[in-house]
């Protein structure tokens, strides 16, 4: 491959193309990921190959359409001998690793008829899409199914948000006038600002483990995929970004 160069991979999970301001949106402002565009390259036809996250993501790692890899919903596994960007650039000695969400299912059954256990090291690589999990957080931790080892909400609880499950309560919620917990997944709850400082959120906290991943790397090459939970549901924002926009800057639904 010649001289590598490190690859930061950044995605966003549901950020629509024509919501970005260097596409054309006629409010929204997005100066970062415009600068990144003016830097690179911006395409004018590129299509997904799914509509639901899972297999989107899967054909995206893979170079594949859904029913070519498999994984053809969310919750179904890409089967194990499918080979991933992860995958390709491991085999060269690159580094690959992941902050944030993939939404990968393991193919636990077809581990289990090559022989290989999700522990061992190869399992890992397969079970993660490739990707080393530096952290891995899917960003859906309602209270039946919270993690309680869950890194954010340890950090979180390490900041004075003092509840079992402060991604719930505090990232994704909201309060109201009588100091009650109002939960992010309601959509009349949107508008609102999230109990959770800007610099507590969730794509703060990514960003600062990828820093903290970037930093901790020599010579040797890399490729990081930031996979950034916003701005998937549930659609609560911190203050000031809450207020920054409303329902008069939603486009008309393209039907055709």
């Amino acid at each position: 491959m010649g001289d590598v160069r490190n690859i930061l991979f950044i995605m966003a999970d549901q950020l629509r193309a024509d919501y970005l301001s260097c596409y054309g949106h006629p409010h929204l402002e997005t100066p970062n990921l415009d600068g990144l565009a003016r830097k690179g390259v911006r395409f004018e036809r590129a299509y997904i190959q799914s509509p639901v996250c899972g297999p989107s993501r899967m054909s995206f790692y893979t170079g594949r359409t859904a029913f070519s890899h498999g994984a053809t919903w969310n919750f179904v596994p890409l089967p194990v001998g499918e080979v991933t960007l992860g995958d390709h650039l491991s085999a060269h000695g690159i580094r690959t690793a992941l902050v944030g969400k993939t939404h990968m299912m393991p193919d636990i059954e077809g581990m289990e008829r090559v022989g290989l256990s999700p522990d061992s090291a190869r399992g890992l690589d397969i079970s993660q899409c490739g990707f080393e999990p530096y952290e891995r957080d899917d960003g859906e931790h309602p209270h039946p199914k919270v993690d309680p080892d869950l890194a954010y909400n340890r950090y979180l609880r390490e900041r004075g948000y003092d509840v079992a499950n402060p991604w719930n309560d505090y990232a994704n919620a909201a309060e109201g006038p009588d100091g009650e917990v109002l939960e992010g997944w309601y959509m009349r709850n949107a508008p609102l600002a999230a109990r959770v400082a800007e610099e507590h959120s969730e794509t703060a906290y990514m960003t600062d483990r990828a820093l903290q991943f970037l930093e901790e790397q020599g010579d040797a090459p890399w490729c990081l995929h930031l996979s950034y939970i916003k701005p998937h549901w549930p659609y609560i924002a911190p203050a000031p970004y809450h207020a920054m926009y409303g329902h008069n800057q939603v486009l008309p639904a393209v039907r055709d």
